[in-house]
């Protein structure tokens, strides 16, 4: 019987088997290559969602989705879906969502006091873990306020803030004792005292009333009464409302008020009334005295405010950016975090909002004219000696609740002459039952008396 297995079909069999082999490492090659190409591709299309309560209005969101986030798209592949909130709804989702074990925001844009109620619930990140942010600097002011609860809860994000504007030829009218160089750099010698002795000169010597401010209904002058006169005067803003030193500071008040123009209570800005002349000292919000310096930057310089009996009281509105804990992808939120504070970044967010950079590299980037002139301003205020920095506190619905006392008190003590220490003994009761009833804790600064 003929052997049929040959040497010729050995060495084709072999030869089958080696091409079988080949073709099954290639394939393996494919498919490796073909997940390492899926794989990279779903990588590059994260999505995630920024949540905020800054920067909600239709131009400004326009801006973020256009410009700010089509550029971090670009240069990471996260994809991110800016949603705008209001600050009682971004308190809600969070709310819901953590309790509920199931969170869907990756990033949150917010306020210091909504993110100081977040944190004091447990519901962020402590974002020290990340580790640092190189290139950039936070003044320590900012970073004392972002440590909140024992975490690192939020890295500062924007500010604004309100300032004094001075027309420069106030300060050919300085009471004796005051130079020019003490209120541009809030020195010692630039207080309360000063200012009412500088606009009693200004009247006396001009026969105007040239200090203002926007005490209209829309105004912002309750900012100034609760943010800036009581901290400077008893050292918090609610819990010495009706104490001696709050007397002293009403009684203050209602003298400064013989030389303020009677028109503060109509103005809810003050860039026309600067812009007028009807005023050279004035109070307000950055954002709302921008168009003045805008207009004539060679006219106005921004300044500090002055100091008061326990120093320099002034509101910092500080916007941090939060990761909530258990979010769906806390890495590319930090990125984000990365992206949103580089000084490049923040001085884009400047020129298309005025909301201030909170990275000192970014001040040098600014372009020349009204935006360096406000910039030099608040950041003056920023490094003035004796601060007292005062946060708006976080009461959602009753926000109004806690600036219609305020004003109440300006109207019944300076416009209407009632007793100061009968209306303050009124009004505080309502005030502290505002903290009680939505928990939120007193707001910065808050020592005793």
């Amino acid at each position: 019987m003929n052997n049929l297995y040959t040497p010729r079909m050995s060495r084709a069999i072999s030869k089958s088997v080696a091409i079988a082999i080949i073709v099954i490492i290639i394939a393996a090659i494919i498919a490796g290559v073909g997940y390492y190409y899926y794989a990279s591709q779903q990588q590059k299309t994260v999505s995630i969602i920024w949540a905020s309560t800054q920067l909600v209005p239709p131009e400004e969101q326009a801006f973020v989705k256009g410009t700010l986030l089509t550029d971090f798209e670009k240069q990471t592949g996260i994809k991110v879906s800016f949603v705008g909130m209001s600050y009682s709804d971004m308190i809600t989702r969070i709310t819901s969502e953590e309790q509920a074990g199931k969170v869907t925001i990756s990033l949150i844009g917010d306020l210091h006091g909504n993110l100081d109620l977040m944190a004091s619930k447990g519901y962020l990140t402590d974002l020290s873990k990340f580790g640092t942010l190189p290139g950039r600097t936070f003044p320590d002011v900012l970073m004392k306020y972002a440590h909140l609860h024992g975490i690192l809860a939020y890295i500062p994000w924007m500010t604004a803030t309100y300032v004094m504007v001075v027309n420069k030829e106030a300060f050919k009218y300085l009471p004796q004792g005051l130079t020019k160089e003490d209120v541009i750099t809030g020195s010692t010698k630039w207080t309360y005292q000063a200012l009412l002795e500088w606009a009693k000169n200004l009247y006396e010597k001009t026969g105007k009333k040239l200090l203002g401010f926007p005490a209209g209904p829309n105004g912002l002058f309750v900012r100034f009464l609760h943010g800036y006169l009581y901290p400077a005067f008893t050292g918090a803003q609610v819990k010495n409302f009706n104490s001696q030193d709050a007397i002293k500071m009403w009684n203050y008040l209602k003298e400064l008020w013989q030389y303020v123009n009677p028109a503060s209570t109509t103005w809810d800005a003050m860039a026309d009334p600067l812009l007028k002349g009807e005023v050279w000292i004035a109070w307000d919000h950055t954002a709302r005295i921008k168009d003045a310096i805008e207009q004539k930057p060679d006219q106005f310089v921004v300044v500090p405010v002055p100091i008061g009996p326990k120093g320099r009281g002034y509101i910092l509105v500080v916007a941090g950016l939060a990761i909530p804990k258990g979010a769906p992808d806390p890495q590319a939120a930090w990125k984000l975090i990365d992206y949103l504070t580089k000084p490049s970044t923040q001085v884009k967010v400047l020129e298309k909002t005025g909301f201030f950079p909170t990275v000192k590299e970014a001040s040098t980037q600014a372009p020349a004219g009204a935006l360096q002139v406000l910039i030099k301003g608040v950041n003056a205020q920023l490094n003035a000696p004796n601060p007292i920095v005062a946060m708006i506190p976080s009461l959602g619905s009753k926000s109004g609740d806690f600036k219609s006392i305020y004003i109440t008190a300006f109207k019944q003590i300076v416009l209407q002459g009632q007793d100061p220490q009968k209306v303050l003994n009124e009004l505080y009761p309502q005030l502290l039952n505002l903290f009680k009833e939505t928990g939120a804790p007193l707001p910065p600064p808050d020592s005793g008396t």
